[in-house]
């Protein structure tokens, strides 16, 4: 993270770049660069960086999203009365 800083400089703005699987998410001007392991909420979704790259002064971040646990919401027919 810090090679990134001082490759780049203090007091700047980056244009980052957040992926999963090669799909592109979000691009957000930031004073800061998130790091390695990080927790971030991108689009409502909890998710962890796995990398950060620097290339030609775009920084790209790969993130991994925790699963979504989708919980049973059907009705349950048993108990209701039948006519």
């Amino acid at each position: 993270m810090e090679h990134i800083l001082n490759e780049i400089g203090e007091n700047n703005m980056f244009n980052v770049y957040f992926y999963n699987k090669r799909n592109l998410l979000l691009c957000q001007l930031l004073q800061s660069v998130p790091s390695v392991g990080d927790d971030l909420t991108i689009k409502g979704r909890k998710s962890k960086v796995s990398s950060v790259d620097n290339l030609d002064g775009k920084i790209y971040v790969d993130l991994i999203f925790e699963p979504v646990k989708k919980s049973k919401s059907g009705n349950d027919h048993s108990k209701t009365k039948k006519k």
